[in-house]
């Protein structure tokens, strides 16, 4: 049964506490896993995260930033995860305008981080990237856009998540062929809506 797959597994989420964290950490927990939180304290005010208690909800709740390598590395190491989700980022394309730098540090140098630390992170079998539809170079077609499509953006936010997605690939090649190694997948999600999405 689907539903045992992540029972009694240690799980690290990175962004814990924005919109999809909140829910992915709900339901993770809900599945039986054990979810260790890393995350810079929620942003909005409300927040789902502090609405619904999560941090008491889930097993551990770290606050930091994925681009202190060092925290980061130490924090995962010290909880031995089987599984990584990563949807830490600064994943606003009007604020991508104003901090383009901050953009890059976050969503690029702070994936590499997380990748970095769970390379060296034995315990992890798998590792599941979330960037976002917006990684696609933008041709203004009416339809979506397929996966072995060109990658771009024409802000700092989408092509910061297409930098994401090509070095998530360069990675897989350059780290992850060999038998033992965790697996990777990116998943390049949409907008969503719902409970608790109080950013408008």
């Amino acid at each position: 049964m689907y539903n045992d797959v992540y029972r009694e597994k240690k799980v690290f989420l990175t962004g814990h506490t924005g919109f999809k964290g909140s829910w992915l950490s709900l339901w993770l927990t809900k599945l039986g896993a054990k979810v260790c939180g890393y995350s810079l304290e929620p942003n909005t005010n409300p927040s789902m995260f502090e609405e619904l208690n999560i941090k008491d909800k889930i097993y551990k709740s770290i606050y930091g930033d994925i681009i202190n390598a060092n925290k980061l590395e130490e924090e995962m190491l010290n909880f031995q995860p089987d599984i990584v989700f990563h949807l830490a980022a600064q994943p606003l394309v009007r604020l991508s305008y104003y901090e383009p730098v901050l953009t890059y540090e976050t969503n690029v140098i702070g994936t590499l981080n997380v990748l970095e630390a769970a390379r060296k992170c034995e315990s992890v079998k798998a590792f599941v990237n979330v960037t976002t539809d917006k990684c696609y170079e933008n041709k203004e077609v009416n339809r979506g856009y397929k996966e072995d499509e060109p990658m771009g953006g024409y802000d700092m936010y989408s092509s910061s998540k297409g930098c994401v997605e090509i070095m998530s690939s360069s990675y897989r090649r350059s780290f992850l062929q060999t038998i033992g190694a965790m697996a990777m997948a990116t998943a390049r999600a949409g907008n969503v809506i719902g409970g608790g999405g109080f950013r408008l």
